[in-house]
């Protein structure tokens, strides 16, 4: 075939991404794989389930050489730094709860990676994540939708896409129910990754240890635990060990349960409370992006809305004031934490997404 379309697909040396050439080959597309190199630590040996590390960069060539593709690895450590790791150290210095997952995807694997597509000639960019971009004649534009496998969707953590280059992405896996279904395929065409598990820890925290991690980055003391009537209730270790709605490791006896309902980092305080405490309606959304424009407004529309990736979606009025998006629950939601993204749906397309004030 002459003339293929030319399509850059991140690989991270997984099954999901793996499969994801194979789909695009088969459709007819011209791949080039792009492995980028984010993160490594010489202190932590190479974790078969990790993310953009020398293993995957190995597992990522070899798939690459199997199928006849061409495969490139961009050194992108300096940028993951600056816009992720060092991102996600300040929220906590700040009280913050960060989803470094969702900056990656906002300054690198949708940021960067486009760039370098341009650069290589490609007319689009691909990943395997389980998520769907198509035309909508209701909108009149590409939208970006949810997986048709519910248990997979990772739309909630696409949100920060640039609506311009929606056009130009490709989510081979969209279709796909289960996880079985992908690893079949693997298997089919004998990859190496086909049993490769699925990569969960934060790259940047191969030991899954956060204490350890924020501990090394954040230089933190003890301080003390007050409760909302402003009554001393005990110490805290630091306030980075701490996060919105936390009931464990406080150390406090109360005839009900206590949370974590507010972390001063000024004053080195955690607050304390009841459940009711911890339940608010109201929502402030900072660093917005907007993927469907003119459906939102200042009179508010009903939408359905998740305040973090595990969560369910729960029923909200949002409103949209200056550049930030107020979002009104119609049931108080429990522990809704600052640095978190919060992602609006209307049926299956993502609206709106933001940082949590």
């Amino acid at each position: 075939m002459k003339n293929k379309k030319r399509v850059l697909l991140g690989m991270s040396g997984g099954v999901d991404s793996s499969v994801s050439a194979i789909l695009l080959q088969k459709s007819g597309y011209e791949v080039i794989g792009i492995t980028m190199r984010l993160f490594e630590d010489e202190k932590f040996q190479e974790n078969e389930s990790g993310c953009c590390n020398l293993t995957t960069i190995n597992d990522a060539k070899r798939v690459c050489d199997k199928l006849g593709i061409s495969h490139y690895t961009y050194d992108f450590r300096k940028e993951f730094k600056e816009f992720v790791i060092d991102n996600f150290v300040e929220e906590y210095k700040s009280g913050r709860t960060p989803n470094p997952c969702i900056e990656c995807n906002r300054k690198l694997k949708f940021g960067k990676m486009y760039e370098l597509a341009k650069k290589l000639d490609c007319e689009y960019i691909a990943t395997g994540h389980y998520a769907k971009v198509e035309y909508s004649n209701l909108y009149n534009s590409y939208v970006l939708k949810k997986s048709h496998n519910e248990d997979k969707d990772q739309s909630y953590v696409l949100y920060c896409i640039d609506k311009e280059i929606l056009p130009h992405v490709i989510f081979p896996l969209e279709k796909f129910e289960s996880k079985d279904e992908v690893r079949k395929i693997a298997q089919e065409y004998n990859l190496q990754v086909a049993s490769k598990p699925d990569s969960e820890d934060i790259c940047f925290i191969p030991d899954n240890n956060y204490k350890r991690f924020l501990d090394e980055n954040v230089k933190v003391t003890d301080g003390k635990i007050y409760d909302i009537e402003g009554n001393m209730r005990g110490k805290h270790t630091g306030f980075t060990h701490y996060t919105i709605g936390q009931r464990k490791g406080l150390g406090i006896q109360n005839k009900k349960p206590l949370y974590v309902v507010k972390i001063n980092p000024n004053s080195n305080e955690i607050i304390v409370g009841e459940k009711d405490s911890v339940l608010k309606k109201e929502v402030v959304l900072e660093n917005i992006n907007i993927l469907v424009p003119n459906v939102i407004n200042s009179k508010g529309i009903d939408v359905k809305a998740k305040i973090r990736y595990k969560a369910k979606e729960q029923s909200a009025k949002v409103y949209l004031i200056n550049d930030k998006l107020k979002v009104v629950f119609d049931t108080p939601q429990f522990a809704i934490t600052p640095g978190q993204s919060l992602v609006i749906y209307i049926d299956d397309v993502v609206i709106a997404g933001g940082i949590i004030k």
